[in-house]
């Protein structure tokens, strides 16, 4: 088996593209899983306005519940994606193989994104919404945030596990923020 190629850690100036993006993806995934997916959720830091991120747009698909996966998955395999097994037990992952995924007839190359499907009661999906929705309501966090991933990007360039681990003291003091003031976590 062959290891994945290491990128380096890149955050950039937050781009209002990355909505646009999310909007055609969003498209597309709710034409193929009608039926099946509840919501489509951009999350993340490219679904802060302002916010820097690396370019990479998170994407959830919600389902009812995880009976449901066998045929969210089929229905995302129609579309050039791949299931695979994730670290996440309430958090189920999808890759795609080349940039024209997903294959939605256009021929375009699509920026880079991850795909994830969760059931509706997943502990992930509501950690990524309360993180997300903390931070658009509080712009203040936001900034501190943004400034942490900048500093941790530069320091941590190469190594894309102490990236994560940086920001993980910080992740977590705006969750419990969200979860005191009765956010879903």
């Amino acid at each position: 088996m062959t290891a994945r190629p290491r990128r380096p850690v890149i955050v950039v100036p937050h781009d209002a593209a990355w909505r646009e993006t999310f909007a055609q993806l969003h498209a597309i995934y709710a034409r193929v899983l009608d039926g099946v997916a509840t919501a489509i959720e951009h999350v993340g830091s490219t679904a802060v306005p302002g916010l820097c991120a690396k370019p990479i747009i998170d994407i959830d698909v919600v389902i009812p519940s995880l009976e449901i996966l066998p045929e969210a998955a089929r229905r995302l395999g129609t579309l050039g994606y791949r299931h695979r097994v994730c670290d996440l037990p309430s958090r189920e992952s999808f890759e795609r193989d080349s940039p024209d995924v997903p294959r939605d007839g256009s021929g375009r190359d699509w920026p880079s994104h991850n795909l994830y499907v969760c059931a509706v009661d997943s502990r992930e999906l509501g950690r990524h919404l309360a993180f997300r929705d903390w931070l658009r309501a509080h712009p203040e966090d936001a900034a501190e945030y943004g400034r942490l991933k900048e500093r941790l990007a530069q320091q941590f360039r190469h190594d894309r596990e102490a990236y994560v681990d940086g920001k993980s003291e910080l992740v977590e003091r705006v969750l419990a923020l969200a979860a005191a003031a009765g956010t879903r976590c």
